[in-house]
């Protein structure tokens, strides 16, 4: 029974879109949603996932001219500095070392926005009822997916990690390397984080 956590906030990620953005680069892009998401706002994005599976699910749906779909680590990827005016991270910061961010950050063009979608590992009691207060929301949100969507094909899914890092890190991290940024708790065993380049 599908429910995609990262889609559940497609719309919330949409809303730090700076006005007149007009390059992204969506980072772990899987099989593209978001990165059709932002396309559809007319914004030219570079999708990168290291999966050739997901990347050649993305590409085969198509419609979308604004997306430049690439198979790609982003660690070894060139990222040139200052390009980007939105640059999102889906579930996909836990699978790559932490200081990539910096990386990211100096790739955002002056007012341009960095958003991540982060998934944590559960260390403290907080934590912990946050988790369980999930799980009947999410069994609920599974099975209005599951009647919805009965007889669809699922999509390729991209492969899944377990985080090592906590939240208290990605504070800390944030605190250090990403001055003014926002960090905040999320309900499907998520977190949001926002930097935002001074202009």
């Amino acid at each position: 029974m599908p429910f995609d956590h990262n889609d559940h906030y497609h719309r919330l990620l949409l809303r730090q879109l700076p006005a007149g953005a007009r390059r992204a680069l969506d980072v772990g892009c899987g099989t593209g949603a978001f990165a059709r998401a932002l396309a559809d706002r007319g914004v030219e994005v570079d999708a990168v996932d290291r999966d050739a599976a997901v990347i050649a699910a993305a590409s085969a749906r198509g419609g979308a001219t604004r997306i430049h779909y690439r198979q790609a680590d982003v660690i070894e990827l060139e990222v040139p500095p200052g390009h980007y005016d939105y640059i999102s991270c889906l579930a996909s910061l836990h699978h790559l070392p932490i200081d990539t961010l910096d990386r990211l950050r100096e790739a955002l063009a002056p007012g341009g926005v960095l958003v991540v979608l982060g998934c944590y590992r559960s260390e403290t009691v907080r934590d912990r009822a946050v988790s369980l207060a999930a799980v009947p929301v999410n069994a609920l949100c599974r099975l209005a997916v599951h009647l919805r969507e009965r007889g669809s094909e699922p999509a390729p899914q991209a492969p899944v990690a377990a985080p090592n890092t906590t939240l208290a890190d990605v504070r800390a991290y944030a605190a250090r390397q990403l001055p003014g940024s926002s960090l905040r708790r999320l309900l499907f065993w998520r977190y949001l984080l926002v930097h935002r380049r001074a202009r």
